[in-house]
C-alpha cells in the first residue's frame, strides 16, 4: 500500500515537513523512492512565481539537448536552482547525474497569448523535452509551470533526503503546498515517471491503492488529450480524468466524483439531477475506476482535494490547526507534524464526498 499526504499551509513551510509527515508511515513499504511536488514557492523561486519553473533530472548530454531545444524556441532562462548533493557513502538512491530546477521567461511571441494558449505552449515544450529525453535516455522532465517544482528520485526516502539537504531547513526550498509520496507502485516497474505525485497543467494528484479499470481508463484516455501518455502508472488515469472533467469540460469539481464513481442507477433515479447523472454514466462510462484508492489532488486554483473510492477500502484522514491543514493516509503522519491539534476535530473522509480544502484554509465536505 502506498503511503500518501499533503500539506496547505498559510505560512511557507519546508520540504523537512512533508518528509515528518510521510516517514512515521513506513512501516511495510519497501522504500522504493521520494517524490513531491511544491506549489506556491517561497524561498529562492519568491521572485518567480509568474515564470515557468523547469523540474528534471539528467543527463549531462540530456542537460545539452534541454538548453539547445529551449534556446532554439526562445524561452529566456532567469533564475537557477542546481543542487549540491550530499554524496556520502551508504546512501540508497539511484542518483542521476544532474537535477535541475530553472526559471525561463516567455518567449517573446508570448505576449499577445491568451492564457489557454500560454498553458498549451508550456504543455506542448514539456512534452517535448520529454520525447527529446527519452529518445537517447538522457533524463526525466516533470513539470514545466509557473510557481511549481516536481522532485522524484528512487531510493530510501531519508536518504534521498540527506542527498538533497532536505533535513537543513536551510530556506531555500519552501512552499505553501506540498504532496508527497514514499512508495512508488508495485504492479508495475519502479521508474521516476511512475512516482506519484503526477502533474497535469496546473493539476496535482497522487493516489492510495489500485485502479483495476486502468486498461478502460487507458484506452479511452488516449484518445483525450495529447497530455494523457505514458501510462507508467494506473494512478495517473485519475489525474487525466481529473484535468479532463475540470480543464477540458469546464465541470464543477463535485462532478468528477460521479464520473470516477459514479452512484448505482436505483440512487440516480431518485435524484432531481438524475438526468445529468444518467448521461455522465452513459458518456463517460470509461473514466470510472475500481479498486481500493485514496486520492489527494490540487487544482490550479491551489485548492486542495481528497476523496476515496466507492466502498472507501483505504484510509485517509485530514487534520488541522490554525495556521496548517494536512492530508494523511495514516493518522500517526498528522500525529508526527500537528501533535497538539485538536483530534476530535479530524475529518475521515467517506465514500460519497469530496474534502476541498480552499486558500484560507477552510475545510468543506462536499456530499456526491
Amino acid at each position: 500500500m502506498c503511503r500518501i499526504g499533503s500539506i496547505k499551509s498559510k505560512v511557507p513551510i519546508q520540504p523537512s515537513k512533508a518528509l515528518h509527515l510521510m516517514l512515521p508511515q513506513q512501516e511495510g513499504h519497501d522504500n522504493s523512492g521520494f517524490a513531491m511536488v511544491m506549489q506556491d514557492l517561497y524561498g529562492i523561486f519568491s521572485n518567480y512565481k509568474d515564470k515557468p519553473l523547469l523540474s528534471l533530472a539528467c543527463t549531462q548530454r540530456g542537460a545539452q539537448l534541454v538548453e539547445e531545444y529551449m534556446d532554439t524556441h526562445n524561452f529566456v532562462q532567469l533564475a537557477e536552482w542546481i543542487p549540491v548533493p550530499d554524496k556520502q557513502p551508504g546512501l540508497d538512491i539511484q542518483a542521476m547525474p544532474y537535477y535541475i530546477f530553472r526559471n525561463y521567461d516567455y518567449p517573446e511571441d508570448a505576449e499577445h497569448m491568451t492564457k489557454e494558449q500560454k498553458e498549451d505552449l508550456l504543455l506542448d515544450t514539456r512534452l517535448a523535452l520529454r520525447k527529446i529525453l527519452e529518445e537517447e535516455n538522457a533524463g526525466y522532465v516533470y513539470s514545466f509551470w509557473p510557481d511549481v517544482l516536481t522532485l522524484k528520485e528512487i531510493g530510501d526516502p531519508r536518504d534521498i533526503a540527506t542527498y538533497f539537504h532536505l533535513w537543513d531547513d536551510n530556506g531555500c526550498l519552501v512552499a505553501k503546498s506540498i504532496v508527497a509520496q514514499c512508495r512508488q507502485n508495485t504492479n508495475y516497474d519502479i521508474v521516476r515517471y511512475a512516482a506519484h505525485p503526477f502533474f497535469l497543467q496546473g493539476y496535482t494528484l497522487c493516489a492510495n491503492g489500485e485502479n483495476t479499470f486502468y486498461t478502460k481508463n487507458k484506452e479511452f484516455q488516449k484518445s483525450l488529450h495529447r497530455g494523457y501518455i505514458g501510462f507508467e502508472s494506473d494512478s495517473q488515469c485519475f489525474l487525466n480524468t481529473l484535468h479532463y472533467v475540470h480543464h477540458e469540460l469546464k465541470w464543477p469539481l463535485t462532478y468528477y466524483k460521479h464520473v470516477i464513481t459514479p452512484l448505482p442507477f436505483e440512487e440516480i433515479a431518485e435524484r432531481p439531477d438524475k438526468d445529468v447523472l444518467i448521461a455522465i454514466r452513459q458518456s463517460l462510462a470509461n473514466l470510472e475506476i475500481n479498486g481500493p484508492n485514496t486520492i489527494i489532488g490540487v487544482l490550479p486554483d491551489k485548492k486542495m482535494i481528497t476523496c476515496c473510492d466507492s466502498k472507501k477500502l483505504r484510509p485517509v484522514v485530514v487534520g488541522r490547526t490554525d495556521d496548517m491543514v494536512a492530508i494523511s493516509s495514516e493518522v500517526c503522519g498528522l500525529n508526527e507534524i500537528m501533535p497538539d491539534r485538536d483530534q476530535t476535530k479530524d475529518i475521515y473522509p467517506n465514500e460519497r464526498e469530496i474534502v476541498v480544502i480552499d486558500n484560507d484554509l477552510e475545510v468543506q465536505r462536499w456530499k456526491q
